[in-house]
Order: C-alpha cells, then structure tokens, then sequence
C-alpha cells in the first residue's frame, strides 16, 4: 500500500490485511457454524443423512440396481428375496429394488421440478410486490388468490387430459399452482420488514434496492422458504404418487405411485409389495421436514445466542434564516416552501409540513427543535428521500450540494446518499440489521458506494471505529448488534454515516435512549467530526440543553412550520414567537429544588 494510501486510511497495512482476511473469514466461519449445528441436532443429523444416500442411490441407480426397471420375467413373478433380487420380484417379475431406484430418479426429480418453478416464480415476485407494493402488487394478489382458488387435483387432471401423461409435465404444472404460496408468504413477511429502521438505514447509506433486497430482507423470508419448500416437496410427491396411484400416471414409467398401484392391485396375494414404496414417500417426505427445520433453526441461530428481537416501531413559512442575505440559498443544503403531504383513503391529502425555509451551509451545525409531531423528521426524510408509504413532497424546493433533489427519481436520489448526505437515525439498536456482524454492516456500503475492495473495506471499517472511539475495534467488528451497549451502537452508526465520507450529516435524535454520560460522549464525537471535516449537520431533536451545546444555528418548529430561526444564543437568550418562549419554560434547569421526601406521618404531625 503506497503512503498516499495509508494516509487516507490511516492503517499500517500490516495490520489492515490482517483485519481483511480477518472480516472475510467471519462469512466463512459462520457459514461453518451453521454446518456444525446442523449436525449437533440429532434429527438434522439423521436426516440429512437419510436424503443424502437415497439421493445418492437414486443417483447411482444405473450401477446400484441389478437390472433395468422394465426387465421382466413372468416365471418368476412374486418371487421372494434373494442374493440376485434383495427385495424380491413383482407380479410381472421384475426387480424391486431397480424399480424403487430408477422410480426415486422420476419422483424425486418431478418434485425438484416442482419445487424449482415455484421459488423462480413465487419468491421474486413477492418481494417485488412486497418491497414495491404499488399496481404489481395489486395485480400479482389477485393473480395469485386466482390460482390459489383453482383445485390442484381437478387443474392436474384436466392438464393430463390435454398435456398427456407424462410425470415431468405434470409436475411442471404443480409448480405453476404452488407459486402463489411462496408468493403470498414472501410478500406479507417482505411488507412488514420494509418499514424497518435497519432498511432505511441500508437505503440512506446508498445501497441499490436489489442489494437490499438480497442482503436485509432476503434473510428475514429465508427460514419460511426454507419450511415451505420441504412442505412443497412433499405435497408434490404426495401428489405425483397419488396420481400414479389412481392410474392417471403413465403408468410405462418406473415412480413410487405406479409401484404403489400395481401392489395395491395384488395386495391379498403379496401385500409386501405396499411395504418399499410407502416406505420410500414416508421416509423422503418426513426427512424433508425434519431437515428443513433442523436447517432453518441452525441459520436463525447466530453466534451461538438468541438473536435481538427485531422491533416493530416505526419513526413517524418561516422566515428567512440569519446569515443568510438577500434570499441567498446555501450551496449545501437549502429548503424553500417545502411543503409535505400524505394521502387520505379519501384521495385528499393531509399536509403535515407547510411551506418551510432552512438552510445549512459547509462545516455549519443547525439545530431543529421542536415537540414530537411537529414535522422535524419529515423534513429529514423529505431531505434523504425516504419518506414513508404514503408520504410525497408536495410543493417546494430543496437544494442538496447545488443540485435540486425534490421530486428527483429514486434512483438518482440514491446516489447522493452516502457520499453526499448521511444520515444517523435514532434508536441505534433498530437501525443495524441484528443477521449481520457490525463489519459486515460498514463494509457492504463502501463496497458498493465508493468501489473499495473488501480488503480495502474492513481496512477502512477498522479506522471508523477507531475514529468515533470504540475500544477494541477489532472484536467489535466481529460481534453482532445484540452484542454491543447501546452507546456503542450509536457510535457504529455514525461510524457508517461517515464511511463515505459525506459532506452533509442529518442526525435525527442521535442521543435518544442514552444515558446523560454516553450522550455527552456522542456530541463531543459530532462536533470534532464537524470541525475536522468541515461538516455541515443538520440536528433534529427536541432537546434544547443539546441545541445549546452543539448547535451554531437553531430553527423552532411547531405544528409542521417553522416559527423562528436564528443564531442559537439569540434564540435562546431572546426569543420572540411565544411557542419558543413555551419550550424554553418547560426547560427546569432554574427552578428551585423539590423539599426533601418526607413519611406521611411526619408531614402530618408538621400540619
């Protein structure tokens, strides 16, 4: 590494290779857990085993069986066991054991098929419908519940009819019917998870809607898709059998359901002919299950604890500002008459922010304050471009970095996340993805954001850690979310905000939830990252002791509109619109101390 190099990442590269080859074999070695714990669990264990030699057999059937499926010879029909037949003969004389091999390859394979069309059809869609919702959604529901509505058995005989008999495409059709399963599971876990702060966080670092898709919220749907493709499995092999059984099969073709039919017609004469075939389906349908559960538990459990609960919250003109001469917008971020609405079932709109003005110039930090509900993060989120389902800016103009952003696609609105603004929510813990390790989580935007190697990546994630004071840096990276303070959490936070090295910070309540000690530590962080880097900040929080501390600017926001800008010593020295007055009362720093608690009797006798 040159010494150009070493600057910008501050990292000896000795050290730093060492954390790379470090953070890439974190994936690999729980990729590796995964593995052992599915075999520490005795039924994974078994089962896994079970599949892997029929599957293997199966496979193997052309040297395994000791003749071809349709070899046959009516002298020895019904013949028992024997060195050269181990399961013996069936009433056209041929041998179980090829029959139960070669029919494994066509029931087995006829699910795979099954299984195959519906994730290629069912998965993606719903989470485009559930990501995305909008008209796709509404069209793929409906298509699905079609479908859904149709009778497999009745649909199977009909396509028999049409398509003829042949197992493979039968199965191709069972796949088209149990897609919308995958769908409408996918799709409703999707929904639900694409409101979460950890997703947005995913989406202000800069990261594309697929990779969000494919890192945050593929994930969450994993352990359901999991289960829902053994059930899948088994009901297409259930099926496929049941038709043989009825005689709907080709019946020419070697599977488990046509050896099951051809022995329940002579099931008075050697009813052992039911025993290997149900044996076969029983045992392949009921491994499956037990080993997509054992699979799905042994993903779900990381770091060898339980995971942190994935929460359910969601985040819910002024004059013109000083300094500003003559209307003059700031180059960095500059908002003028924003206004921004919500639809009503109606199809009316309710406008929750009412023709704002703010401005934030380079290595400035301008405080906005006001109650909870008055507007303060929708103007945060209508700045990054993530407001919630529903939300739209309805008027105005904000100016990011001397380029216009409302209105703008999401698609270009992405690229200035990250590099140009960042963001630090609060709630620190329901902001970082709790499936990740931190360094999974800084490493994966500068990946994709600012073109770094994964090497370069961890090297550049060690630094930000050191950056913002985390003791230790090197195990942090390796922990989960869950494993971290709450203090630490937030320090991660800003530690990516600023991987991309940003010029313009939106911190909505960084030091919500902390206590006095860790909040200090944070504004102490803020304000030397704003005075080494020239940032500019803008600071959403209803906390004026922390306006007071950090902030050079202040705008008081009630009810959706600004009522008062200003430097913040006048602001709060001398302060003109009554609500600030208001806010600045309910601060109790001045008032006088409570008397000392005294018992109730000793009050009584005082009286």
């Amino acid at each position: 590494m040159s010494e150009a190099n070493r600057g910008v990442w501050g990292v000896d590269p000795p050290q730093g290779t060492r954390m790379s080859e470090s953070v890439q074999g974190a994936a690999a070695a729980r990729r590796r857990g995964a593995f052992r714990r599915l075999l520490r669990n005795p039924l994974g264990a078994a089962s896994l085993l079970l599949l892997a030699l029929l599957v293997l057999a199966v496979a193997l059937a052309p040297v395994l069986a000791p003749q071809g499926p349709q070899t046959a010879s009516l002298g020895d029909a019904f013949a028992g066991a024997s060195g050269a037949h181990p399961l013996g003969m069936d009433s056209a004389g041929r041998d179980i054991l090829s029959r139960i091999l070669y029919g494994g390859r066509n029931t087995l394979g006829g699910a795979v098929l099954s299984v195959a069309i519906a994730l290629l059809l069912g998965v993606p869609s719903g989470l485009f419908a559930g990501y995305y919702a909008g008209k796709f959604d509404s069209a793929a529901t409906w298509v699905a519940n079609l479908v859904m509505a149709l009778p497999a058995m009745v649909v199977l005989l009909a396509s028999r009819a049409i398509l003829g008999s042949n197992p493979w495409i039968l199965m191709i059709v069972l796949g088209f019917l149990v897609a919308p399963q995958f769908f409408r599971m996918v799709r409703g876990i999707v929904a639900d998870v694409r409101g979460e702060p950890y997703v947005d966080a995913a989406r202000v670092s800069g990261l594309p809607d697929v990779r969000i898709v494919a890192r945050h919220v593929l994930i969450v749907v994993r352990g359901p898709v999991i289960i829902q493709v053994a059930l899948v499995a088994g009901l297409a092999i259930g099926l496929q059998a049941g038709l043989e059984f009825l005689g709907v099969g080709g019946g020419a073709t070697a599977t488990w359901g046509a050896m099951l039919n051809e022995a329940f017609q002579n099931i008075q004469r050697a009813p052992i002919l039911m025993l290997w075939p149900g044996l076969a389906l029983g045992a392949t349908s009921g491994a499956l299950v037990l080993l997509a559960t054992a699979l799905r538990d042994a993903l779900e459990d990381r770091a060898g604890t339980p995971a942190a609960a994935r929460p359910a919250e969601r985040r819910a003109a002024g004059e013109a500002e000083a300094g500003v001469a003559g209307g003059e917008r700031a180059q960095l971020l500059s908002i003028r008459g924003l206004a921004v609405a919500y639809a009503r079932p109606d199809g009316t709109d309710a406008e929750v922010v009412h023709g704002i003005d703010l401005d934030v110039r380079p290595g400035e930090i301008v405080g906005l304050v006001g109650e909870s509900g008055s507007g303060k993060t929708q103007t945060a989120f209508s700045v990054l471009g993530i407001l919630p389902d529903g939300g739209r800016v309805s008027r105005g103009s904000i100016i990011v970095a001397g380029q216009e952003v409302a209105g703008l696609p999401e698609k270009r609105h992405r690229r200035l996340r990250g590099t140009t603004v960042a963001y630090v929510p609060q709630e620190p813990m329901s902001n970082l993805d709790p499936a990740f390790t931190i360094g999974s989580q800084l490493v994966e935007p500068m990946r994709h954001v600012v073109g770094l190697s994964r090497k370069q990546a961890a090297e550049r994630a060690l630094e930000l850690l050191r950056m913002v004071e985390i003791p230790e840096p090197e195990q942090v990276l390796r922990r989960f979310p869950h494993q971290i303070s709450g203090g630490m959490a937030q320090r991660v936070l800003i530690a990516g905000a600023m991987s991309c090295d940003p010029e313009l910070l939106i911190a909505d309540e960084p030091t919500t939830a902390l206590d006095v000690r860790v909040q200090a530590d944070v504004l102490d962080l803020l304000r030397r990252l704003q005075a080494e880097r020239g940032l500019g900040v803008l600071l959403v929080t209803h906390n004026l002791g922390v306006v007071a501390d950090l902030c050079d600017r202040v705008a008081v926001m009630n009810e959706g509109r600004i009522v008062e800008t200003g430097a913040t010593d006048r602001v709060l020295r001398d302060p003109q619109d009554p609500y600030t007055r208001r806010l600045l009362d309910a601060v109790l720093d001045d008032a006088p101390p409570r008397a000392p608690w005294r018992p109730v009797e000793a009050r009584s006798e005082t009286a």
